[in-house]
């Protein structure tokens, strides 16, 4: 969506520098927006700082009226996800720090300070966690409080390695360079999680601050219960997918490389024949389960090293990466693969031809080279799109 869909409720109004900007969507918060604003006026002033209040707001009630005469400043943007909205509102941050949440007074914002002094101290990235702060009983669904946020925080953790203790939590606060840097992509609740993966991806420094949360307000329903029983149940999925797509290394990387180191080994040994140890026959089937492992565990690494360089999170080992798998080594370590596949079947032809077009054993060398001729194209196609893919993220790259 380009910045131009994006409108400001009062442009002519003139406004002082800030430190602060609370940055947050709206959509048909009327019984609450006009609270908010006030908690967030209370929040910046008792945490001693100049702010502004910015509502990102896709409503079709009086909503962005109310947040107005309250004294934020309004955004009118298209109903296109909560992860949208902050994105349309990026550029008119002015604060050297965004905090961002919900208008639902559900979390306080009264109580900022602790994100600012995080930020003041040094930190790129701040979490606000529910699980070490207060939650109010029946604040959290039972589903999600006790199965949702436990499952997907665990596996969160697993795959990237790192220690967060409520990654659902709605408010955070990050400085306005961070936050321009990590290129948010995601338009609906998934946002969280690609914040959170980005900011670690990126080696933002990152910490938590416990938050107060609150049940949702008599008369106000929330917009995962509005949207019915199989919204929440659509957000941990999208949360889930964006988890997987940023995570090359845990599903592909490291899988590869065992699979590839035990293909290898399994299929070279059975290259000469097959043979016998403690007893144990190893044959043909099992030169095939070493060629299977080994061509798909070397598929999951170029993947993973592609994933890598589109992501493009660490320039430096993308640099490193394409400097060294340059096209040309690419183009010769494959030519060398393919012609060392074949020459054992062009042997193998010969006496194909030899013997009146029939082969009476099995030749090991032969299987063996039509693996290393696989390997070889692997290797020539995945040079290619190595490039195609440097070459694009290169240029992506700002001056």
């Amino acid at each position: 969506m380009s910045t131009s869909e994006a409108q400001l409720l009062d442009p002519e109004v003139e406004r002082g520098p800030v430190e602060v900007s609370i940055v947050v969507p709206c959509l048909n918060e009327e019984l609450t927006i006009g609270e908010f604003v006030d908690w967030c006026y209370e929040g910046l002033a008792a945490a001693g700082v100049s702010g502004e209040i910015l509502i990102a707001d896709s409503s079709s009630d009086r909503s962005p009226i109310i947040a107005a005469e309250h004294g934020a400043r309004v955004i009118t943007v298209p109903r296109r996800g909560i992860g949208q909205a902050y994105i349309d509102a990026i550029p008119h941050v002015r604060g050297r720090v965004a905090v961002m949440g919900d208008c639902d007074l559900t979390y306080d914002f009264r109580r900022i300070d602790g994100f600012i002094d995080a930020i003041d101290r040094g930190y790129d990235f701040v979490m606000g966690t529910r699980t070490k702060g207060e939650a109010e009983p029946g604040a959290m669904p039972a589903l999600h409080r006790y199965f949702g946020s436990p499952a997907t925080n665990f596996m969160f953790n697993a795959i990237y390695g790192t220690r967060f203790s409520d990654i659902h939590c709605g408010m955070r606060a990050i400085t306005r360079e961070a936050l321009v840097r990590m290129n948010l992509e995601s338009r609906g609740w998934e946002y969280a999680s690609e914040m959170i993966l980005k900011a670690h991806k990126l080696g933002m420094r990152t910490t938590e601050v416990p938050v107060r949360f609150w049940k949702d307000r008599e008369g106000r329903e929330s917009h995962l219960r509005r949207e019915g029983w199989r919204a929440p149940w659509a957000a941990g999925w999208n949360s889930l997918r964006v988890m997987f797509l940023y995570a090359p290394d845990f599903f592909l990387l490291r899988p590869g490389v065992a699979l590839l180191a035990f293909g290898l080994v399994i299929a070279s040994v059975l290259a000469a024949g097959p043979l016998t140890i403690l007893g144990i026959g190893f044959d043909l089937h099992w030169m095939l389960l070493g060629i299977v492992a080994a061509t798909v565990g070397y598929s999951a690494v170029q993947l993973a090293l592609l994933g890598r360089v589109l992501f493009d999170f660490d320039r430096r080992l993308t640099d490193r990466l394409l400097s060294t798998l340059t096209y040309n080594r690419g183009v010769l370590v494959s030519g060398l693969i393919m012609v060392a596949g074949i020459v054992p079947n062009l042997v193998l032809l010969i006496r194909w031809v030899s013997a009146d077009f029939h082969l009476r054993t099995i030749e090991y060398s032969s299987v063996f080279g039509l693996f290393l001729m696989i390997l070889g194209f692997q290797t020539f196609g995945f040079t290619l799109l190595l490039h195609m893919v440097g070459h694009r993220s290169r240029l992506r790259r700002s001056p």
